[in-house]
């Protein structure tokens, strides 16, 4: 590889890992403020103009924090496991595509961190190793609590794992390729993006995050009010800060994700005549980096709108009861992916790509007739 491309390279790799990090840390002052919002409060005002240094007051308390470790816990292991959480989340966001590519001279580099043509298996398998960071925390913890929670968290990323990957088996079959770019630029049109030919694949694979995220309603392994605080209850300074921020960047990653298989990444409408228009005005090189970074904007925007959606949720329904978890994951989402799969096949079959909003009609349908079949309550009268 060329010394220029591998500089320029490095560069947006690190560019990458200083938003993500960036956007994770402020993504807690958010949560707070958006929660805040939701049941009328202020939120954090103190720490800075309208707090926004609160996450540097809050990181500051967590690195000066005592870092205890139990005396019977498995000391290794229990510093290993929230580095493993951490270093699987930052590994994640490598083959997301967060823009065309840069031109300069003969060069023409894409702003991504690697591109392989295997992207989606790599998020797949980095995602899926992330719950041995929880499940090594908490059985190194020596606590019942924290296995208690471990043990929810293996079964629960197991349990919609399986959904998740079929949701996307759905996309690939359609796209006929496994790198994320490739699935992205199929989306170069409006109307080609996979949320108008794959409704039920976006609802199931975003429910999946919740679930892979252990986002409300989605969080029973650290349910405080039966687990303490679950798989991290035995974690202090900076280890529970590693697990809490893992937390953010998986979200943060999944948000890129779903905006990358289904909302077109990078992609906006009119992009093509945007990116005609600078370079005509500009010059091909000028025009061209000022179109990526338009559509670099455009991407963060989605990503953004998710993180939102993540937290809007977390703040307005509750969390589920284990065996409502469960059954949702084996005998909701597993079964309508697997169908999800086959009227998706039978659409490439027969060249009609949106078979899948069958689902969507019969599914309305029944929940218009479940209405109509649903007793009526009496009014009560007033001054009763």
């Amino acid at each position: 590889m060329d010394l220029t491309v591998l500089l320029v390279k490095g560069i947006i790799i690190l560019v990458i890992f200083g938003i993500t990090l960036l956007i994770a840390t402020y993504s807690t002052y958010a949560e707070r403020k958006v929660a805040a919002f939701l049941q009328d409060r202020l939120g954090p005002n103190r720490a800075g103009p309208w707090g926004l240094l609160q996450p540097i007051a809050d990181a500051g308390k967590m690195f000066f924090k005592e870092d205890f470790i139990p005396s019977q816990a498995s000391k290794w292991l229990f510093i290993l496991g929230p580095c493993l959480a951490m270093l699987t989340a930052l590994m994640s966001s490598a083959v997301i595509p967060f823009g065309d590519s840069i031109r300069f001279g003969n060069y023409s580099i894409p702003v991504q961190g690697i591109e392989i043509n295997i992207g989606v298996l790599y998020i797949f398998g980095v995602v899926s190793l992330g719950v041995y960071g929880v499940m090594v925390g908490g059985w190194a913890s020596n606590n019942k609590f924290s296995l208690l929670g471990a043990i929810r968290a293996a079964s629960q990323n197991i349990s919609y794992e399986i959904a998740l990957g079929l949701s996307m088996i759905a996309i690939l079959m359609m796209t006929g390729s496994l790198s994320v770019r490739a699935i992205v630029d199929q989306q170069a049109s409006f109307f080609e993006w996979n949320i108008f030919t794959q409704p039920i694949g976006f609802i199931i694979f975003l429910t999946c995050s919740f679930a892979e995220c252990n986002r409300t309603p989605f969080d029973l392994p650290e349910c405080e009010t039966e687990l303490v605080g679950g798989y991290h209850t035995e974690y202090s300074s900076m280890k529970l800060g590693f697990y809490l921020f893992a937390e953010y960047i998986n979200m943060f990653v999944s948000s890129a994700f779903i905006s990358s298989l289904y909302f077109g990444g990078f992609h906006y409408p009119f992009i093509s005549e945007v990116g005609s228009a600078l370079e005509n005005s500009m010059g091909p090189i000028t025009g061209h980096n000022i179109a990526t970074a338009i559509g670099f904007v455009v991407f963060f925007g989605k990503i953004f709108f998710f993180i939102f959606f993540f937290m809007w949720v977390r703040w307005t329904l509750p969390r589920f009861r284990y065996d409502q978890l469960m059954n949702l994951g084996w005998k909701t989402l597993i079964p309508l992916s697997i169908l999800n799969v086959i009227l998706t096949g039978a659409g490439l079959l027969y060249n009609f790509k949106y078979t899948t909003w069958l689902i969507v009609i019969v599914m309305v349908v029944m929940v218009m007739v479940s209405s109509a079949k649903a007793p009526k309550r009496e009014a009560i009268p007033q001054g009763a």
